[in-house]
């Protein structure tokens, strides 16, 4: 009698279960995680009691930077930490010859892929929106002293935070597709930071109007508009900008979904 080979459904959650085992069994992203998530909560709480016990009038002070000092540690020590990891996801497999094997095991490149990027992104959606909630709930507790806090009620404030916790999906996805575009872990990391700081940098050295026009198409400068609570006119509106931050990995994504099935690991 010859064996049914397993269904679709059946082959896809063996590789997100192979994918994750992966993820979570390596403790050194546990421990960057929480390394991380504690370099973030310490600035933002610094940065909290540093703007609440300051005697600055309205409206410097208002509801817009109380909700902006929530995220003030997440573009050092967040963003960057998850977006390195999101790279290694794949880099590692190759620096290591365990890609070979993984694609032995699954032959179709593209579905081990989207099995990283889907473990990947959901880990570090889930880990932002948890981190984006406790330090907006911190901020506020250390600004409401100063009558300068903000609640989730205000308007734009729930928006904000559920866009800090996105970002963190964000970054991871794009440091992953650049990993299986470079697949050498110096080079992809490097590569990451240039998508998510060099470009944004080079923007802000070239002259008016210029900067704005070119820096709002990048990952920085959108994440600001869908996170504040007082976006700039000078910048696309805060959906555009959603969508300028979602194109990001998109994009990087399908570039390596070209790649991966075109060379040899």
């Amino acid at each position: 009698m010859t064996a049914t080979p397993p269904g679709p459904v059946i082959r896809a959650r063996d590789l997100l279960a192979s994918e994750w085992t992966k993820l979570s069994a390596t403790r050194s992203n546990a421990w960057t995680l929480a390394a991380a998530a504690l370099a973030t909560l310490a600035v933002t709480a610094i940065a909290a009691h540093a703007i609440g016990a300051a005697r600055v009038p309205p409206p410097a002070t208002g509801p817009v930077n109380s909700l902006t000092a929530s995220f003030l540690g997440y573009a050092e020590y967040a963003v960057l930490p998850v977006s390195i990891l999101g790279a290694l996801a794949f880099t590692s497999e190759y620096s290591t010859g365990l890609i070979r094997t993984t694609f032995t095991s699954v032959p179709h490149r593209r579905a081990v892929l989207a099995a990283k990027a889907a473990v990947t992104g959901a880990a570090a959606l889930a880990a932002g929106e948890a981190l984006a909630f406790v330090t907006f709930l911190l901020t506020q507790a250390l600004m409401a002293g100063g009558h300068r806090g903000v609640s989730l009620a205000d308007p734009g404030a729930l928006r904000g935070v559920l866009a800090a916790g996105l970002l963190l999906a964000v970054v991871a996805l794009t440091g992953l597709g650049l990993g299986a575009i470079i697949r050498h872990t110096a080079g992809a990391i490097a590569a990451t930071v240039g998508v998510i700081y060099l470009i944004t940098a080079l923007c802000l050295v070239l002259p008016g109007p210029w900067n704005t026009r070119i820096g709002r198409f990048t990952l920085p400068f959108a994440a600001f508009q869908i996170v504040t609570g007082h976006p700039q006119a000078s910048l696309l509106p805060p959906g555009e900008s959603l969508l300028v931050v979602l194109a990001w990995p998109a994009v990087i994504l399908l570039i390596a979904a070209v790649f991966i099935t075109r060379r040899d690991p």
